[in-house]
Parts: C-alpha cells; sequence; structure tokens
C-alpha cells in the first residue's frame, strides 16, 4: 500500500469553516509508559503536544464540534496572538495528517488528527479577514 502513517489532508478539506482553540496545549500522556512520560509520534519519534479545537463548521451537533489535534513538535508549540472581540483564537494548521482507527469503546470507526505546525489564519490576497479566519471578497 502506498500510505505509510496518517493520511495527508489539506486545512481546507478538514476545516473548510475554519477553527478556533477552545483549551489550552498540553502534553498528550503515553499511557503505555508509566508515570507522566510524553507520548511520542511512533512514525517521527517527536513528543507530541495537544490542543483543543472547535470546528466552525455550522452544520455539525454540539457532540462532533470538538476535537483534539496532535501537534508533533520538539517544543511545546504557542498560541497564535487571539483577535479583539472574539472568544476564541482562530487557528490554521500544516502538516496535517489522519490516522483511522477504532473506538474500541464504541466500535465506531474515528479519526485521530495530527499536525506539525499551528499557526494565525493566512488571508488570501484581495480579500478581507472575517472574525472566523475566513475571507469575504473585498
Amino acid at each position: 500500500m502506498a500510505i505509510q502513517g496518517p493520511i495527508p489532508i489539506s486545512f481546507d478539506l478538514l476545516f473548510p469553516h475554519g477553527c478556533y482553540v477552545v483549551g489550552e496545549i498540553g502534553k498528550a500522556k503515553d499511557f503505555d509508559a508509566k508515570g507522566d512520560a510524553q507520548a511520542r509520534d511512533k512514525t517521527t519519534s517527536l513528543p507530541i503536544w495537544q490542543v483543543p479545537v472547535m470546528d466552525a463548521d455550522p452544520s455539525l451537533k454540539a457532540a462532533a464540534k470538538t476535537v483534539t489535534v496532535k501537534l508533533l513538535a520538539e517544543i511545546e508549540p504557542t498560541m497564535p496572538p487571539s483577535l479583539p472581540g472574539l472568544p476564541f483564537t482562530p487557528v490554521e494548521f500544516d502538516g496535517i495528517g489522519v490516522r483511522p482507527y477504532v473506538n474500541q469503546s464504541t466500535g465506531r470507526l474515528a479519526y485521530s488528527i495530527t499536525a506539525r505546525v499551528m499557526r494565525a489564519p493566512r488571508p488570501m490576497a484581495g480579500s478581507k479577514q472575517t472574525g472566523a479566519g475566513k475571507e469575504v471578497a473585498a
């Protein structure tokens, strides 16, 4: 099979309406190790950090809006600056991979999302930035 490890996907396909950070960045726990060991990515061996984000897709049910994105980085990533007047910080991710797995408690297919970079949304040329980090024609 040609794909080894996480399936690469673009931010715009994964979060077409954008997303917002809704919690703190923290170390992902390695549940196979004793103590407070930080998890490491099996493919890259990089430490794993995690951040909860809310998908801005208005069609999602409330229970499906918040997901955890696992960030692969040697040092703890930092959030981009918040925008005035917004309760949450809009973000975008680069180097995204999706890894499907079967949730043992539900028996349903689930997805683990990893990313290499978390950054502020980029405005498109010739457009005006909206609060959601998405653009409208100028």
